[in-house]
């Protein structure tokens, strides 16, 4: 009990201080980039019931009375937005911490902050750059496929990815190696959930901004996740049953 209570405090403390340099980074990076976005996106609302208000007027009455009643709860720009960013960011720095940090333990544990940089670019390969591969960030008012398919082609990703990597670093003979590279492929041979047009008001230039910035927002991230982990371990060394360890 004492290990995973040192595993999940670690993760914590990680993901914490990983959260907070991720929020301003963003807030830098992408959220200038969603703004505009959003822009494209209001104005393609408002012209959508000017283009039909000569065929049914009551029609488009009713669908804007229903929308309006629809309407999602959005954050204020500002400090509420970035606030509830901030949260979210802590919640998912953490998660991803205690995967981290039980992948690395289950290996032998990290001991140089070197370490930490490669297990923050294999996370970065398994959460971020395959699955980015089929599923590129999107912006508001971009099409997507279905959320179900896309969350199991992702997981499905996600697992081949990470099993994969495993396969090739720590598996013995050119047989494993090769099915390891295999499952790095699979995914992609499979394809992704793609919409059935990529319309979008959202300027193509816009959008190749945004997945830049958010690949190296995510990069950053994780090496910052692993670095973290690297050098907080020695505190919590003992608890883990490993000796601690002596960063180089």
């Amino acid at each position: 009990m004492s290990g995973l209570r040192s595993m999940l405090l670690l993760a914590a403390a990680s993901g914490i201080l990983v959260a907070i340099a991720m929020t301003i980074l963003q807030f830098f990076a992408t959220v200038p980039l969603i703004l505009q976005a959003e822009v494209y996106e209001s104005a393609a609302e408002a012209e959508a019931p000017a283009a039909t208000a000569g065929h049914d007027h009551g029609a488009v009455a009713m669908t804007a009375a229903h929308d309006h009643g629809d309407e999602e709860w959005e954050p204020a720009d500002g400090f509420q937005r970035m606030s509830l960013t901030a949260v979210a960011n802590v919640v998912t720095a953490i998660g991803f911490g205690l995967l981290l940090v039980a992948a690395s333990e289950f290996a032998g544990g990290i001991r140089r902050w070197r370490e930490g940089f490669f297990w923050g670019l294999a996370g970065f390969a398994v959460f971020t750059l395959a699955p980015g591969l089929g599923l590129p960030p999107e912006l508001p008012a971009m099409p997507a496929a279905e959320l179900a398919p896309r969350q199991v082609w992702w997981v499905g990703a996600v697992v081949a990815t990470a099993a994969g990597l495993a396969l090739i670093v720590w598996g013995r003979g050119p047989a494993i190696a090769l099915l390891g590279a295999a499952l790095l492929i699979a995914p992609h041979l499979v394809g992704a959930p793609q919409p059935p047009t990529h319309e979008s008001p959202v300027p193509e230039d816009l959008h190749h901004r945004f997945v830049v910035a958010v690949t190296i927002t995510n990069l950053v991230f994780w090496l910052l996740l692993g670095y973290a982990v690297a050098v907080l371990r020695p505190r919590f060394a003992a608890d883990l049953g490993t000796p601690q360890p002596r960063l180089a």
